[in-house]
């Protein structure tokens, strides 16, 4: 069995977790029974031992895949000689079926187009990572794979026989036109085989996804032309993310993929980064997904109230839980060879100076589109404020978490400045809050000297990567005229968009992160969102045609899907790192918002991620509720 591209695969999901099938039926990804649970399957990081679950003609064949309209329910149709057949993966949704089914389960169903047609069907379980083999039971209707810790069973109304070791099944069948049949794969609960109830769950998980997707008239669509089904298709790729129980936005549902065939920079991704917070609750919120907007605002707030400030790490399980201890799975080769293959996340224990920032703009936002805060919420945001009052000049490990030592990097010294503005824009619009206001301001006032100062550099007319350093550019600090710092026009913010595109893009505006030696061997593939964050500079900058040129450009690189990963490699086109990255595709959603305004037939221009004059003294009203009159819904003013 060999590796496919990353463009190969579609992502199915049900809140839970995401499995990814490739384009040849089989499906090679899928932890249970949730993301950041151990895998099932994962010949993604083994092509040989690490397990699959593969539904293809015994024929020679071709494929293309696609999704049901406005949906997260994939078909997959295979053509041989004069003959076809659609296999359609799914998986139920909490809430999207009539039936008490479990939510962790994967519906496949085999339908003949034109036949008859023989499918070969390959089950081969590889429990905690292909740790833990599984022995297989036959029964009337299907097949048991049991493990240690593990359990799945195989439901069906076609004859599975055991493989001859004992750790598998298969079977092969030939369908009439016309005929269907079922394989329903379920972690821990049994699903009987019954074809008409599940074609009616079918159909429920079509009518649930199309409910929730982005519709719109698209005379007053934020997001309406030519990317329109693009950023309907990342909004779905980002409920895929949405963590249905906690809110929490995973930021890739995939570990190890890596940057480089062949090189280290192969990470975990199934956590929650604060650093996506305040972009992902701008992209939901303009779609109108202000349900998923408003849990993901709760758990910003939560990490405020569950930690002391100095112990806020930069990313979280899903669940909330902070020990993510990074393991090494020797026993897997990666992805192409790609060792190692991590588990768990070392940054956990990263000391990030943006990620305050970040919480206090995304809260900052929410409150924006209209969610309120408690004056016990306001008490803990104070304290998030207070602290970066106190330690914003220490070096620290940056957006990008390199492993070497810290330094005083500049956007983190930018997003420092962001959490002390918001938060005084906050106090200000809301009465009678307690808030050393001259202190924050005075501090405000030292961050923004010292950035202008120390972090930009009139020898290349940019800002760049940490202070005193005269040379080294960082992609991250095209979000400077983003959060509002200085006006896109400022000569600097221009400055250092010039020298990004001269010095970290290609031709076709894919951008790096930075220049300087990170500490690990091998070069790291230009990253995609920092590619959108060039696009949204340019937007903000009115330079409109530049921005659509490599907005267009980079949307090429997305597959036939319309799914991102993390990077892309320059020289190939091929897409690299985790998949599908959440960070892209907020990346993707945000630039389209962006370039929507930028373009408006009226002449409004786009504003910058929460403007500095958007909320004026005495604007939150309503948006800060007093403990005493919570229920009542009673509003200070």
């Amino acid at each position: 069995m060999t590796y496919k591209r990353l463009g190969e695969y579609a992502a199915i999901g049900d809140g839970n977790t995401v499995v990814l099938v490739g384009r040849d039926g089989s499906i090679d990804w899928c932890p249970l029974p949730h993301v950041e649970s151990p895998s099932v399957f994962a010949a993604l990081l083994d092509s040989d031992r690490g397990g699959y679950f593969a539904v293809r003609p015994t024929q020679s064949f071709e494929s293309v895949q696609r999704y049901y309209d406005r949906t997260n329910v994939l078909e997959t149709t295979f053509s041989t000689a004069g003959r076809s057949a659609t296999v359609t993966d799914f998986m139920p949704v909490s809430g999207a079926s009539s039936f008490d089914d479990p939510s962790s389960a994967i519906y496949r169903k085999l339908c003949c187009d034109d036949g008859p047609i023989e499918l070969s069907i390959e089950f081969e379980p590889r429990f905690d990572y292909a740790r833990d083999v599984p022995e297989i039971e036959s029964t009337a209707d299907g097949i048991v794979a049991s493990g240690d810790n593990d359990r799945v069973v195989l439901s069906s109304d076609l004859p599975l026989s055991r493989t001859a070791d004992g750790h598998g099944a298969n079977a092969r069948v030939t369908l009439s036109p016309g005929e269907t049949r079922w394989l329903v794969l379920s972690y821990g609960k049994k699903i009987p085989p019954e074809p008409s109830r599940h074609q009616t769950t079918l159909k429920n998980v079509v009518t649930y996804w199309q409910e929730w997707t982005h519709d719109c008239d698209e005379s007053n669509c934020p997001v309406a032309g030519p990317w329109h089904d693009l950023v309907v298709r990342s909004s779905l790729v980002l409920k895929l993310l949405i963590h249905r129980e906690t809110g929490a936005v995973c930021a890739a549902p995939t570990t190890s993929l890596p940057e480089e065939v062949g090189g280290v920079r192969n990470w975990d991704y199934r956590f929650n980064w604060i650093r996506d917070a305040a972009f992902t609750v701008r992209a939901l919120s303009e779609l109108n997904h202000l349900t998923e907007a408003r849990s993901y605002f709760q758990l910003c707030l939560d990490h405020c109230r569950d930690h002391d400030p100095a112990e806020i790490q930069p990313l979280y399980s899903l669940h909330g839980e902070n020990d993510l201890d990074e393991q090494v799975l020797g026993h897997l080769e990666g992805y192409r060879g790609s060792a190692p293959v991590r588990i768990g996340n070392a940054a956990q224990n990263q000391h990030q100076l943006d990620v305050y920032g970040e919480l206090i703009l995304a809260i900052y936002e929410s409150v924006r589109y209209g969610e309120p805060i408690t004056p016990a919420d306001w008490e803990v945001m104070r304290k998030l404020v207070d602290y970066v009052c106190e330690g914003w000049d220490e070096p620290d490990a940056s957006i990008w978490e390199p492993r070497d030592d810290p330094r005083q990097y500049v956007y983190s010294k930018v997003m420092c400045w962001v959490a002390l503005d918001r938060g005084i824009k906050l106090a200000y619009a809301a009465d009678s809050v307690n808030a050393p206001l001259d202190r924050w301001q005075a501090c405000r006032a030292n961050v923004r000297e010292a950035i202008l100062e120390r972090g930009y550099s009139e020898r290349t007319g940019s800002f760049v990567q940490s202070f005193n350093d005269d040379e080294t550019l960082d992609a991250a600090n095209l979000l400077v005229p983003v959060v509002g710092f200085l006006s896109p026009e400022d000569p600097r913010v221009q400055g250092t968009i010039d020298e990004t595109i001269d010095r970290l893009a290609t031709d076709d505006g894919l951008v790096r992160r930075y220049e300087n030696d990170d500490g690990l061997p091998g070069e790291a593939s230009p990253f995609i969102v920092c590619s959108f964050w060039l696009v949204t500079a340019l937007a903000l900058s009115g330079r409109t045609d530049e921005a659509i040129d490599y907005f267009e450009s980079i949307l090429k690189c997305a597959s036939p899907l319309g799914l991102l990963a993390e990077a892309v490699d320059p020289e190939t086109g091929e897409q690299r790192g985790n998949f599908p990255q959440a960070y892209s595709h907020i990346g993707l959603i945000n630039s389209a918002l962006y370039l929507g305004k930028a373009t408006d037939s009226n002449g409004e221009s786009p504003d910058p991620l929460g403007p500095n004059d958007l909320l004026k003294d005495g604007d939150l009203g309503g948006k800060i509720v007093r403990e005493s009159d919570e229920n009542e819904g009673s509003d200070i003013q």
